[in-house]
């Protein structure tokens, strides 16, 4: 199998499953993360709880759309509850494992926006907005970031913290009372970039099949450091192509 059989989406959402473990209970974003997140249950993680902010907790989607990251349609669930208690008890405790978000813009600190591009009061592009993802992003165990990396996308510093990551450096959580670790990972189309254990700055610590650092570095909004011990991503299998794949065409006609 070359890298030509796979493409830097696919790529990227079978990477973001593989950080997921049987038994955790993961808070899913629409879109990328759910597609990530649907897939590890699929493969290798069949007891992998899926909780949405709709209020679904154990969520089962049996289709995804045709393109990948559009959403879910799911048609089943251990349990529907409200979306109080879905952050009250489930979210706010610390009894979520995993977060999965995206984004508008992150930066070099994994700090996310979906509120605006350009100034708050007059914003170039208004997005739509936090949604559960800053209550995501304080209160999990850890936080998985899936986006595709574009210069637009990760940025020195986001116009706007929707949802905090590492803040400015290593000791503002803890400064802000929030319970999680933030984001530990964030994955991309091109790699992986996590935390530096002392500045809390993203480093990119493994590449994807085929991309160069160059195209990295061209990408990114700021002079990210690159771990010494930089890896390369395992190829996807043949298992793994063809259950995503399989996941977006179910229904289709």
């Amino acid at each position: 199998m070359t890298e030509s059989t796979w493409s830097a989406d696919e790529m990227m959402s079978i990477a973001a499953a593989r950080t997921l473990r049987n038994g955790q209970a993961c808070f899913v974003g629409i879109g990328l993360p759910s597609t990530a997140a649907n897939l590890a249950r699929r493969l290798h993680a069949p007891d992998l709880v899926l909780i949405y902010e709709s209020g679904t907790i154990g969520t089962r989607p049996t289709e995804l759309p045709l393109s990948i990251g559009d959403g879910i349609l799911a048609d089943s669930a251990l349990a529907v509850v409200s979306v109080p208690e879905i952050f009250n008890y489930w979210l706010q405790p610390g009894r979520i494992d995993v977060g999965f978000l995206s984004g508008a813009q992150v930066d070099r600190f994994g700090n996310i926006n979906t509120t605006v591009i350009g100034s708050y009061d007059e914003p170039d592009v208004r997005l739509p907005g936090s949604g559960g993802a800053p209550e995501i992003a304080a209160s999990c165990r850890e936080v998985v970031i899936v986006m595709r990396h574009k210069m637009r996308a990760f940025v020195e510093r986001v116009d706007f913290v929707t949802s905090v990551g590492h803040g400015e450096g290593p000791d503002d959580r803890k400064a802000l009372g929030l319970r999680g670790a933030g984001p530990m990972r964030v994955i991309t189309d091109l790699g992986v970039l996590e935390p530096d254990p002392d500045t809390s700055e993203l480093v990119l610590t493994a590449l994807h099949q085929g991309v160069t650092l160059e195209q990295v570095r061209a990408e990114t909004g700021w002079p990210i450091e690159v771990s010494p011990d930089l890896m390369i991503t395992a190829a996807p299998t043949a298992e793994e192509l063809e259950t995503l794949r399989g996941m977006r065409t179910v229904g289709a006609s």
